[in-house]
C-alpha cells in the first residue's frame, strides 16, 4: 500500500524508523530488530540507506521482510553517489520486492567527496527520475528549521516547491523539539501553496551523547526546558532513557492535539523506545 493512502489527515498514526547493518554479518541482528519493531504495528517503517549506497541491498531485504510480516515499508534512496542507471537498478530491484514507496533524499556529502560528480545535485532531481520511472509513491525530506545549507528559510521552502512540483506526494521533517517550529513552518509551507502531507519527525533522546550529534546533522534548536532534562537526567542512563521517551511523547500527544496525526520517530533500531512509546500512546491511537 501506498504511504499516501496510510496517512490520515483525520486520525493519528506512528510510524518507525529503522537503519541497515554497514556489513552483512550483523543483517541477522538488525532484521530481527526490525521485525520485533513492525510488532508494533506502525503505519508504516522506513529503511535508510547509505550516502553511498552501500547498504542498498540490505534496504531492500529489510523492506521486504517487513512487507511480509504485513508493515508497509518506505525504502530511502539517495542522490549521493547515483547515476541513472543505479537509481534504475535500485527501482527495479525494489518493484520486484513489491515495495512501491520512496523516500528521495539527497543524503549526506561525505566529506572529500566532489560535488561536481553528482548527477543529481539536489532532491528534486531525484524525485523527477523516479517520477518518470514510475509506479511508486515518492516522498522527500523538509527541515522546520531550514536546510543547513540553504540561503535562508524563503529559499529552502522555494525548493521544497520544487520538489512537490516533481513528483514528491508527501514530506517528513528532520527531528526538531520545540512543536512551535513545526506549526510557524506549516503555515509558511501553505502560504507558499505547499499542500501535502507532511509528517512529524520526532527523535526520543534516551542518552546525553545523542546530543551533540544531532546538533551536528539537524542544528535543532534546544528548548530550555528539554535542555534542563539533559542537564538533570544526562548522567543516569535510565533516567534519562526514560525522561526522553516521556519528553518524546509529550511532544506527539500535542501534534495529535493541535491536528498533525502522521508522527514518524527515529527510534534507532531500539524495539524498547518504539514500544514505550507506542504503549504511551494507546489509547490515543485508537481515537
Amino acid at each position: 500500500m501506498k504511504i499516501t493512502d496510510r496517512i490520515k489527515r483525520d486520525r493519528p498514526g506512528l510510524s518507525f524508523e529503522v537503519f541497515p547493518p554497514k556489513t552483512g554479518d550483523t543483517l541477522k541482528n538488525v532484521m530481527a530488530t526490525a521485525l520485533e519493531i513492525a510488532e508494533n504495528k506502525p503505519t508504516y517503517m522506513s529503511v535508510t540507506y547509505g550516502a553511498g549506497g552501500g547498504t542498498s541491498e540490505f534496504t531492500a531485504e529489510i523492506g521486504s521482510a517487513l512487507l511480509k510480516a504485513g508493515v508497509t515499508p518506505l525504502s530511502h534512496l539517495t542522490c549521493v553517489s547515483s547515476d541513472r542507471e543505479r537509481v534504475r537498478s535500485e527501482l527495479d530491484k525494489l518493484r520486484a520486492r513489491g515495495i512501491e514507496n520512496v523516500l528521495a533524499l539527497r543524503g549526506d556529502v561525505p566529506q572529500g567527496f566532489d560535488r561536481g560528480k553528482m548527477v543529481y545535485r539536489n532532491a528534486y532531481e531525484l524525485v523527477r527520475e523516479i517520477k518518470e520511472y514510475g509506479g511508486f509513491c515518492i516522498g522527500g525530506a523538509c527541515y522546520p528549521e531550514t536546510h543547513p545549507e540553504s540561503e535562508n528559510s524563503e529559499r529552502d521552502i522555494e525548493y521544497l516547491k520544487i520538489k512537490v512540483e516533481s513528483g514528491c506526494e508527501f514530506l517528513t521533517t528532520q527531528m526538531f523539539f520545540d512543536n512551535n517550529i513545526l506549526y510557524n513552518f506549516l503555515y509558511r509551507l501553505l502560504k507558499k501553496g505547499v499542500d501535502v502531507p507532511v509528517v512529524a519527525g520526532i527523535m526520543p533522546v534516551t542518552n546525553a551523547s545523542q546530543i551533540k550529534r544531532i546538533m551536528s546533522i539537524s542544528g535543532s534548536a534546544l528548548p530550555q526546558r528539554f535542555v534542563r532534562i539533559v542537564d538533570r537526567f544526562g548522567s543516569d542512563p535510565e533516567a534519562m532513557k526514560q525522561a526522553g521517551i516521556a519528553y518524546a511523547t509529550e511532544q506527539i500527544i500535542d501534534l495529535y492535539a493541535n491536528g498533525v496525526n502522521a508522527v514518524h520517530v527515529y527510534s534507532m533500531n531500539k524495539p524498547d523506545v518504539a514500544r514505550a512509546i507506542k504503549q504511551n500512546l494507546s489509547e490515543i491511537l485508537k481515537a
